[in-house]
């Protein structure tokens, strides 16, 4: 491949074997040089961790198509850093994370592997893209070959295409893409922000099981449409829009700095 055609880094954080990551891969096909780099297991719920205790062992994997693949000991983040340093030819052009089972909405995103992924990219000053799609809480960590991935692939396309084309604007470091479970390519989309609620609500476990040591359930904000109407957990989960959020790595507050200063000052004085 020669060296001006766009290379495109491909991860996830559902793991190699997701059929998510092999339509993303086939959705981007044609934009480029196709490189997919994916955590040999499932490791959603990382963020964008760099835990102790993974090799970084890159192995050449056979997938059911036909570019090149490579699966990594490590978390999502991880895997982005063994794939920009050790794997690729050239610097990527655009990194795309996904496509994801289950959306990624609200203050969630901290946690989701699929958008640290992202942020790893970014933090390289890579472009990048991270494509959700809304499914059964059931395939959340174990991906089905049941899912439809076919309007999520068709975003995936279009915001790829656009980002390769044009630069993001400065403190856009991520577009972070969720689309609804029953989308179709003609569905529209919304530019949204991350809501400053949680979207996946830990169901408290009952009186006699506190004291277990087991991993506690989770199920979906039940009113969805209490949330802000700009927000990305709205866009989805109440208007059935594709939500596009732009995400920045500046995590300061947007807080005027003169009032936290006369508060700490204030307080500092007494």
């Amino acid at each position: 491949m020669q060296p001006d055609v766009p290379l495109i880094l491909v991860t996830n954080d559902d793991g190699i074997t997701s059929p998510g990551l092999r339509a993303a891969a086939r959705a981007v096909a044609d934009l480029g040089e196709v490189l997919i780099v994916a955590p040999d297991r499932q490791w959603s719920g990382a963020g964008r961790s760099l835990p102790a205790g993974t090799t970084g062992q890159a192995t050449p994997r056979s997938l059911d198509w036909d570019g090149t693949a490579y699966q990594v000991d490590g978390s999502p983040a991880a895997v982005v850093i063994h794939a920009v340093h050790r794997l690729a030819p050239r610097r990527p052009s655009l990194l795309i994370s996904g496509i994801n089972y289950g959306e990624n909405l609200g203050t969630d995103v901290t946690i989701s592997g699929t958008i640290g992924a992202a942020l790893q990219g970014a933090a390289y000053g890579i472009p990048a893209l991270a494509v959700s799609l809304q499914t059964p809480k059931e395939t959340h960590t174990n991906p089905s070959d049941e899912i439809d991935f076919t309007a999520a692939a068709h975003f995936t396309h279009l915001f790829a295409r656009l980002l390769l084309r044009n630069a993001l604007p400065f403190d856009v470091d991520v577009l972070k893409v969720d689309v609804p479970d029953d989308a179709t390519p003609e569905t529209p989309w919304r530019l949204t922000r991350v809501s400053r609620s949680a979207y996946f609500v830990t169901i408290p476990p009952q009186p006699g099981e506190r004291r277990r040591s087991e991993r506690l359930d989770y199920d979906r904000l039940p009113h969805p449409e209490r949330t802000e109407p700009d927000s990305d957990i709205y866009a989805l989960a109440v208007d059935r829009v594709v939500s596009v959020a732009p995400v920045s790595m500046d995590l300061s507050s947007r807080a005027s700095w003169g009032a936290i200063e006369e508060l700490l000052i204030r307080r500092f004085a007494v």
